[in-house]
């Protein structure tokens, strides 16, 4: 009786209304003649909804979703396998996708990463531009510099998205090349992180810039890695 009692009380944690545990985030149970407290199964749910907060792509992860990706050529079907295929044997593995603009090369990075989030993976999404602007803005700021590459380092599920991405007819600066490779390199020495890329560029262009970034990722990608020629009827933004 005083356990269904306390089982009866109501709790005050937010962001997901759960009918089991009364939103305390644990149920009391009798093991040995005594309460204990087991944790709810709602706490995977709340991990993913703070994880999906946390991770850059809550405004996206509706929209671009496998249902959502329409199939009408054999290359996208490729693409979902492939995709859909990493996602059952994803631990420590890198997914690369490079080629076309505008063939839906984030919709379906993203819809990996929403997939990992569900399963309550923690995830961080990077735009290289932005996030590579900011980091060379504060490089002389050690606190800050290794705060951001800590984060970009360690977290489990790192996405870069349009990696390398520069104004047009230039390529990477030196200080981005490093910054590349502080974090690939980081994560590619870390055998359980997940490391998902896209990119305009196909493998052999980002050897050819440099060739220590080019060649991890060309190592950890070998499973998974998705190149789609150039070719403006696959720019779906131009329809």
């Amino acid at each position: 009786m005083q356990c269904d009692s306390l089982n009866k009380m109501q709790g005050n944690l937010t962001g997901y209304d759960c009918p089991e545990c009364k939103n305390r985030g644990y149920i009391n149970a009798i093991k040995d003649g005594q309460i204990i407290m087991k944790e709810c199964r709602c706490s995977l749910i709340r991990r993913s909804i703070k994880n999906i907060e946390r991770s850059g792509l809550k405004d996206l992860l509706d929209q671009y979703t496998f249902e959502s990706y329409q199939v009408e050529d054999g290359w996208q079907r490729i693409a979902v396998d492939s995709a859909k295929r990493f996602l059952r044997d994803h631990d420590g593995k890198w997914f690369y996708i490079g080629g076309q603009v505008g063939a839906g090369k984030t919709h379906i990075c993203t819809a990996i990463v929403g997939e990992l989030l569900n399963i309550g993976l923690p995830a961080k999404y990077m735009l290289w531009r932005d996030e590579v602007t900011s980091l060379k803005a504060n490089i002389m700021d050690d606190v800050a510099y290794g705060r951001a590459m800590g984060r970009l380092k360690t977290v489990k599920v790192l996405y870069i998205d349009d990696f390398f991405k520069c104004k047009r007819g230039s390529t990477p600066t030196d200080a981005e090349v490093k910054i590349a490779f502080e974090i690939l390199n980081s994560r590619y020495n870390s055998k359980n992180l997940i490391t998902i890329i896209s990119s305009e560029l196909k493998v052999q262009d980002i050897l050819s810039i440099d060739e220590a970034v080019g060649s991890r990722i060309y190592h950890r990608t070998k499973e998974y890695c998705l190149e789609i020629p150039r070719d403006k009827n696959r720019n779906y933004r131009l329809r």
